[in-house]
């Protein structure tokens, strides 16, 4: 592990901001690669993994529409995906409650439909399927990792659900929880570090329901971390590590790292996993770099958020 660099002054709103514009406008542009093929639907092979950008697609323009960070531009954008991600990627909800239906003790639809939800959208069928699986003691007994066993949880939490479980003794079961030796973190370490702090915080809305121990531990590392997978061009890690800094009592919003990770990103606003773009059709580049430019929006609205916050008087 790199030593942690030295501090710099915070990056400016506008720069933080800026990412996240360019990378919303390239989802917008691009967001018939959003849909699932007849062949996805026909088969029902791989459905889940389709479905996954599109959850990830609705939390993300949720992050916008609570930050209230975005331009004009931004908001008609975010309205133009939300409504075509509600009526005609998932038909305003009738293929999550399909998916329900035919995987009963399955997480997923929940997860989508949670900030969809909040949004206010709502599909009554889904919830009684939903509704009829959380009768089960097989609901609890599914085996997951322990942040994702949180992400479930908090998506229960999100449409006025109790809790299945407890959010304290999932927070201690993960990785992070544990608070292990910090140069043993590896890729997909750091992939559940960060995502045990999406889940703990609500994808950044509560960020005070880090632990004070926790939160001590990553303001102690996460520049260190960052520096490592900045250094390796891990973009999509680095944007992931940059929502946690904007998560932090003290987020650090440095100045030369967020220079670097815009940098990286296209002219058009793509935001390539790991290195450069890549190259191929445009839909195999979609499902290349539609995760890490996702990434973008959720780590430019937090950071222009916090960055707009903390120059407000007290």
């Amino acid at each position: 592990m790199t030593a942690a660099p030295s501090p710099t002054t915070p990056a400016p709103p506008a720069l933080l901001h800026a990412v996240g514009d360019r990378a919303l406008a390239w989802l917008d542009a691009h967001r018939e690669h959003f849909r699932l093929t007849e062949e996805d639907r026909a088969t029902g092979r791989g459905i889940v993994e389709r479905l996954k950008p599109v959850g990830e697609l609705a939390i993300n323009m949720r992050v916008l529409a609570r930050e209230g960070v975005a331009g004009s531009r931004q908001h008609d954008a975010s309205v133009r995906l939300l409504d075509h991600a509600w009526r005609d990627l998932l038909d305003g909800g009738n293929l999550l409650a399909e998916l329900q239906r035919q995987e009963p003790m399955s997480p997923v639809p929940l997860e989508i439909y949670a900030s969809l939800h909040e949004l206010g959208h709502r599909h009554p069928g889904l919830e009684e399927a939903i509704d009829l699986a959380r009768m089960t003691r097989s609901w609890q007994a599914l085996e997951m990792m322990p942040n994702r066993r949180l992400g479930v949880l908090n998506a229960e939490r999100k449409i006025g659900l109790v809790p299945s479980g407890d959010p304290e003794q999932a927070l201690a079961a993960t990785w992070l929880g544990r608070m292990p030796e910090p140069w043993t973190v590896q890729l997909h370490m750091a992939y559940d570090i960060t995502h045990t702090v999406f889940h703990l915080t609500d994808w950044g809305a509560a960020p005070d329901r880090i632990p004070p121990a926790l939160a001590d531990y990553l303001t102690a590392y996460l520049p260190a971390w960052l520096a490592d997978w900045s250094e390796l061009h891990h973009w999509d890690l680095v944007g992931e590590l940059l929502v946690v800094d904007a998560c932090l009592p003290r987020p650090t919003l440095d100045a030369d790292l967020w220079t670097r990770y815009a940098a990286a990103q296209s002219p058009t606003g793509a935001m390539p996993v790991q290195g450069a773009m890549p190259t191929g059709s445009p839909s195999d580049v979609f499902d290349q770099v539609h995760h890490p430019t996702l990434v973008a929006t959720f780590a430019s609205a937090m950071a222009t958020s916090r960055a707009l916050t903390a120059d407000l008087p007290t």
